[in-house]
């Protein structure tokens, strides 16, 4: 493998949002709308905010989401406070990000490998896929897999590609069945009360107004080319990327009284050291043209919640740290991949 570079998230405190998901009390009618009383008992998560979080201004427009989950679905609401209501695409695993779209990724076990991507438009068009690992990592997507059993649905405010319209917002409703999201999860199994698994979302809003009355990006005149479309996210990322699914926040699957609030487990901070060290390492390489076994020289003068140990040969890399709790150890190598024995 020909190691490229990681970009390092500027990240000063590792603090993911965290969203408790509580049980669906009924079936889910689908129809867009998230003023019934299926989601009346469910929370909104903080509104949106620019994906490199507190270094871009706030977005002027408002997207939040709402989570609930029962024995046979992941259910969620999104709604997008939107005056330019406007979609293209009309055909299944288009590039949706293309259009103005609503975002999911979803990685059960937490390891960074094996996680799924769902992008949905105005228009109800979907595309879904499974990502084996980061594109970071040389991981490719793969296109043709689809959340077997998926429903959705989507209600406009408005009227969808008119100017002319009085367009105040759109809302997604999305079914995930359980039996499709396991192919990834830990033994394969649906998360049980008190676990959490880690989501994120993300709204991609292009610069668009109107040209012979209908709607079309803005060119720059500099390149001829649409201005860069801006990425408004639930948990920041700390650099313009998805595909850093360490990021994400943590979804609580609730139940009971136990699973109505989350405390930070100590080992996902051990975790989060291992994922800087891997970043580091990954950058020692393309620097030097081998991976360093010197802990110190990539820690520096950084706080640190580990003492890490690393085994290096010409091309790959180990690192270890023991849990917080002292119950297994992680590990972290080359290609990210984290897991506990």
């Amino acid at each position: 493998m020909n190691y490229s570079g990681v970009a390092e998230p500027n990240v000063l405190t590792y603090a993911p949002k965290h969203y408790i998901c509580r049980r669906a009390s009924e079936p889910l009618e689908l129809d867009g709308r998230l003023d019934k009383p299926f989601w009346a008992n469910a929370p909104w998560t903080d509104e949106f905010v620019d994906i490199e979080g507190d270094l871009k201004p706030k977005p002027g427009k408002r997207t939040r989401v709402k989570m609930l989950w029962d024995d046979e679905y992941f259910y969620f609401g999104a709604e997008l406070m939107e005056d330019q209501i406007w979609a293209t695409l009309t055909e299944r695993d288009s590039v949706i990000f293309y259009d103005n779209d609503f975002e999911i990724f979803i990685d059960p076990d937490g390891d960074s490998h094996r996680y799924y991507e769902f992008e949905i438009n105005a228009l109800n068009t979907v595309w879904d896929l499974l990502l084996v690992k980061p594109y970071r990592d040389g991981g490719p997507p793969v296109d043709a897999w689809d959340i077997a059993g998926l429903r959705t649905a989507v209600h406009i405010e408005g009227e969808l590609n008119n100017p002319q319209a009085a367009n105040r917002s759109w809302s997604v409703e999305a079914a995930m069945p359980w039996k499709s999201l396991m192919e990834c999860a830990g033994g394969g199994k649906r998360p049980r009360s008190g676990q959490f698994w880690r989501v994120n979302f993300s709204r991609v809003e292009w610069r668009a107004e109107v040209r012979n009355g209908r709607y079309e990006k803005v060119i720059n005149p500099d390149t001829g080319k649409p201005y860069p479309e801006d990425n408004w996210v639930w948990s920041p990322m700390g650099l313009v990327n998805m595909h850093y699914p360490e990021l994400w926040g943590y979804v609580v699957f609730g139940g009971g009284e136990d699973t109505e609030s989350f405390a930070l487990p100590a080992d996902e901070l051990v975790k989060w050291d291992l994922r800087r060290l891997y970043y580091r390492q990954r950058n020692y390489f393309v620097q030097f043209g081998r991976f360093s076994a010197d802990a110190a020289s990539l820690m520096g003068e950084d706080r640190w919640t580990i003492e890490p140990h690393i085994q290096t040969t010409g091309r790959l890399f180990q690192i270890s740290a023991p849990s917080a709790a002292g119950d297994g150890t992680y590990y972290i190598r080359e290609d990210g991949l984290l897991w506990k024995e």
